[in-house]
């Protein structure tokens, strides 16, 4: 049977693009806008830019900028553009939010505020001044494994209420409390851990926000498609398929950024190096991950 749940608004498969340098370390236009172009013809059809596996710690507000325009002007109107803004810094965030939207961007990605561990009426309060600046809709970012402080699911549940804060991408490990949060709102939830894909989507999620698809969009799209169509098997085959290269990416100890880059540079797909205090991946481990995607099945 096939789904009959509303699209996310931003599309299902979404990539978590990295961010391609030259050589010395320069942000790579031509190469940005090749990748997704690329990610784009291979299933996915939002992507995240400017988030932590595109490096925005280290690339300055003029670079993020670029690189939105940049990519829609090679994506055009086939993919969502979401776009990281979160910082630590409530004034600093809306003013990449403003300027997210005139690059072009058609949402924006909000982490919680960092290291400063706000209480959860501090949290509020800033996703909520952010949304009230912002023209474009917003998706929450749950990831309290980085920022040292969750999105409680009572926080989600009144964060639900403004009528830009449409999404949450979620990498929050508390499933009861993503269910609780799904049961009680429209918020369309995007698993950010691409080990919990198939899962959330079988419970009413609208899709990913997945690193993995840097390497694989193809394999991560017919996860979610398969499981649309109603063919289940099919849709937990492939992700089982896919656990492999997963694991090696984002279990290995090292940041998601530093084994997808290493990956696609042995694809010959646009990557280049990580910015410090990143450092690039071994040999070994890079020719690893290649065994590992070259492990996949066929489609």
């Amino acid at each position: 049977m096939t789904s009959t749940r509303k699209p996310g608004p931003f599309g299902r498969t979404l990539c978590a693009m990295i961010t391609p340098f030259t050589a010395s370390g320069a942000l790579d236009l031509d190469g940005a806008q090749r990748l997704a172009a690329h990610l784009v013809a291979e299933g996915c059809d939002g992507l995240v830019l400017n988030g932590t596996t595109g490096e925005s710690p280290t690339t300055t507000d003029e670079e993020k900028a670029r690189l939105i325009t940049a990519v829609r002007e090679a994506v055009g109107d086939r993919a969502s553009l979401v776009a990281g803004v979160g910082t630590s810094d409530t004034r600093h965030t809306v003013e990449l939010a403003l300027a997210a939207g005139k690059a072009g961007a058609d949402g924006v990605l909000v982490v919680t505020p960092y290291y400063s561990r706000p209480p959860q009426e501090a949290v509020a309060a800033h996703f909520l001044e952010v949304a009230d600046a912002s023209e474009l809709p917003l998706m929450l970012y749950d990831i309290p494994g980085r920022t040292g402080t969750r999105i409680e699911p009572d926080t989600m549940i009144r964060l639900a209420g403004h009528p830009r804060i449409v999404a949450v991408k979620d990498c929050s490990y508390d499933f009861l409390g993503t269910l609780k949060v799904l049961e009680r709102t429209e918020l369309a939830y995007y698993a950010g851990c691409d080990e919990h894909v198939l899962a959330l989507y079988a419970v009413g999620a609208a899709g990913c926000v997945s690193t993995v698809a840097n390497a694989a969009p193809a394999h991560i799209a017919a996860v979610l498609a398969a499981y649309a169509a109603g063919d289940t098997a099919r849709a937990a085959g492939l992700q089982l398929a896919v656990t492999p290269l997963t694991e090696a990416m984002m279990g290995a100890g090292l940041p998601g950024t530093v084994t997808a880059k290493a990956l696609l540079a042995r694809l010959g797909l646009p990557a280049g190096p990580v910015r410090a205090p990143l450092l690039p991946a071994t040999p070994e481990t890079a020719d690893g991950l290649l065994a590992r995607y070259e492990a996949l099945p066929a489609l």
